[in-house]
């Protein structure tokens, strides 16, 4: 199948990039502008995807369709491309659980399309080397294919979609929880009054933490609010394993108290700010206090 046309929903800070990535193959690349902000149209505009304005448009004009949001959004944008009878092929490259993804491919399948399963893990593409995209399912190694000449490492894992998914709940379990949890210790300490106490003990014994509480507060805070959906969704792996999920559904609750960070980079959050967010009770709580 020659692919000529490739719609990405929807253009974020990682979306925006894998389009960029995906029309290194010669592949017209679309997006559709209804109702988006005006800093996804810049970025989709700086990776120079092709404006359709409306979905019925781009699945009209598609062979395959990536799907890169937020994870809770990710079964609507499914029901909204099956609704249009999509038969290409349709990526869903969101961080879900392999049964959110088996759910995902149960319903654009049966509006006639073929299901790959994509798990992305690193950070937007910028360089090579720094990204790869985990691909599931049948025609898994057919989409790998649009991404050869690019920076992109996209890595076909096995025909059966789920294995990308899991990967990916797998590896930010790790990598994101950590980020929460170094950040609700700061919390912690600071509350007991020991922080101070905490950091020199650090320096002796874990040298590197100071450092990546100062980095989670920077980089992980502002992004928050996109890990809550994910951390609910590796929470549910855990659960389909059979193991605990307290450690990951606290997780999104941090998360959840650190939306106010929500896309601020500049100046970019302090662990002090950061740790008085932490500390303060629930909105719920405060509410109710009143």
């Amino acid at each position: 199948m020659k692919i000529k046309t490739i719609a990405l929903l929807h253009p974020g800070n990682m979306g925006a990039t894998i389009g960029a990535a995906a029309a290194t193959s010669g592949a017209r690349v679309v997006w559709v502008s209804r109702e988006r902000s005006k800093a996804t149209q810049e970025r989709a505009r700086q990776a120079g995807l092709v404006d359709v304005k409306n979905l019925a448009a781009a699945i009209r004009e598609s062979d395959v369709i990536l799907s890169v949001c937020p994870p809770h959004a990710a079964l609507e944008v499914a029901r909204s491309v099956a609704e249009q009878k999509f038969s290409g092929i349709y990526v869903d490259a969101n961080a879900v659980s392999r049964a959110t993804a088996e759910r995902i491919g149960e319903i654009v399948t049966k509006a006639g399309a073929s299901f790959v399963d994509g798990g992305i893990i690193g950070s937007p593409v910028k360089r090579a080397g720094t990204t790869r995209l985990y691909l599931s399912g049948a025609r898994a190694p057919e989409v790998a294919g649009l991404f050869s000449a690019s920076m992109l490492d996209a890595r076909a894992i096995g025909e059966k979609p789920g294995a990308a998914s899991a990967l990916k709940m797998a590896y930010a379990a790790w990598s994101k929880c950590t980020d929460a949890l170094v950040l609700a210790v700061c919390a912690l300490a600071a509350t007991e009054g020991v922080d101070k106490a905490l950091l020199e003990e650090w320096a002796i014994s874990q040298p590197d933490l100071e450092r990546r509480c100062i980095q989670a507060a920077a980089v992980a805070a502002p992004k928050a609010w996109r890990y809550v959906g994910e951390m609910r969704e590796i929470a549910a792996t855990f659960e389909a394993a059979g193991l605990p999920t307290g450690f990951h559904n606290a997780a999104a609750e941090i998360c959840e108290r650190l939306v106010p960070f929500k896309d601020r980079t500049d100046p970019a959050p302090t662990v002090a700010a950061v740790v008085d967010a932490l500390s303060a009770p629930p909105a719920k709580d405060r509410k109710a206090s009143v």
